[in-house]
């Protein structure tokens, strides 16, 4: 009698922490699962804010809507299975941010009401559609011209204009000087604030320094106790603490979010242009889960051509990071200009993007591809000849 009680306690006590187990453990959406898990293949096309007059730029909301439906529909009906969608293209957010006004991309001015989170619209319906979602952030851009008159005074970088946090660059626009500890906190909480939405990735452009002097009174200032440090050296550093912190606050709001880096798909402009740490992101833990090198050179780019340039790419990964190269859509029947002897390879050749998506198959890190972009591949109105045969070459298996 005594063993029969004694089994009975056990029962109940096993029987009430599985309850609890059930109760309070915090499901996980499947389609984050399966990000976590590192998709065989991630078919990916970049939307940017190029084409957000056509889909995101109305006021009626119904038709903002079935505008994104469209494009879903489109997507998945061509075979890609990930969007990477521009987030924050200019200091300013294509959904509903507590950091960042309303982008004049999508509105008529900047700040102007977005009437619904275009975000979060996109990702349910995406998901809902077996579709992934890569959030797409230009860190330190604030604007591609040098008009301060257009920012509003809501977005962060109107309190620093004028001052060492925010420089103007002729002929290149307004960026955030990346070496300022306040710039970098505010990346990084734009970041922690986009992965709030829970996105299936998050992604970071390819340039970071937009000049070599955008920092130089912070250089001078930290060689003072740093004196062997040199000016890339000192570059490559600020830039490896603002990768590694966001990094980690993305993966303690939600570990199964992935963090990637777009580079230019030249490794030495990496280090000489960008101050991108390539080789030790791809080396070392803890700073990417995926790199999306910009590889926009066909077979015949007579420096860089694309079989070369993207073997030494996979070369380079020595961690588990995977490789989503970037492929040049948009060249397409159009000259080359520097690609030397290669000038023409896009106009005499209808099938490149399809060749160098099933060489990228062979290597040994490859989890997938992406092209640039939505409208060379959906938009009739940017077609040639050339771009339609493409088009059709990539979607025959």
């Amino acid at each position: 009698m005594k063993k029969l009680i004694i089994v009975g306690i056990i029962f109940i006590i096993i029987s009430f922490f599985i309850v609890e187990y059930k109760t309070n453990k915090k499901e996980v959406p499947d389609i984050i699962k399966e990000a976590k898990l590192e998709q065989k293949e991630y078919r990916s096309i970049y939307i940017s804010y190029i084409e957000y007059p056509n889909i995101l730029k109305t006021n009626d909301i119904k038709v903002r809507k079935q505008n994104i439906n469209d494009m879903i529909n489109k997507i998945k009906e061509s075979n890609f299975n990930t969007l990477i969608i521009q987030v924050r293209p200019f200091s300013d957010a294509i959904y509903k941010s507590n950091i960042f006004p309303s982008s004049k991309t999508v509105v008529d001015s900047e700040g102007d009401d977005l009437g619904m989170d275009n975000l979060e619209y996109i990702i349910k319906k995406a998901h809902e559609n077996d579709l992934y979602v890569f959030a797409w952030i230009n860190p330190y851009r604030v604007r591609n011209n040098i008009d301060t008159d257009s920012i509003s005074e809501d977005n962060p970088a109107y309190k620093w204009l004028n001052t060492n946090l925010v420089r103007e660059v002729e002929n290149l626009g307004i960026f955030y000087n990346p070496a300022e500890k306040e710039v970098e906190d505010l990346v990084i909480e734009g970041v922690k604030e986009v992965a709030h939405y829970n996105p299936d990735g998050i992604l970071f452009d390819d340039y970071f320094y937009p000049t070599d002097d955008i920092d130089e009174e912070n250089y001078k200032e930290y060689v003072k106790d740093n004196p062997n440090i040199s000016l890339q050296e000192y570059h490559l550093k600020v830039i490896n603490s603002l990768i590694k912190d966001c990094y980690k606050n993305i993966k303690l709001i939600n570990s199964n979010i992935l963090f990637g880096i777009s580079p230019e798909g030249n490794i030495d402009n990496n280090y000489e242009r960008n101050y991108a740490d390539v080789k030790t992101w791809l080396k070392e833990d803890n700073y990417i889960d995926f790199i999306m090198p910009q590889i926009y050179f066909g077979f015949k780019h007579d420096r860089l051509p694309f079989k070369e340039t993207i073997d030494s790419w996979n070369e380079l990964i020595k961690n588990n990071v995977f490789l989503l190269p970037s492929l040049a859509l948009y060249k397409s029947g159009e000259e080359d200009y520097y690609a030397g002897d290669g000038k023409n390879e896009w106009i005499e050749e209808n099938d490149v993007i399809k060749r160098q998506i099933e060489y990228s198959k062979s290597l040994s890190t490859y989890k997938g591809y992406s092209v640039f972009r939505y409208d060379y591949y959906f938009n009739s109105s940017n077609y040639n000849n050339n771009l339609i045969e493409e088009v059709l070459n990539m979607k025959t298996p």
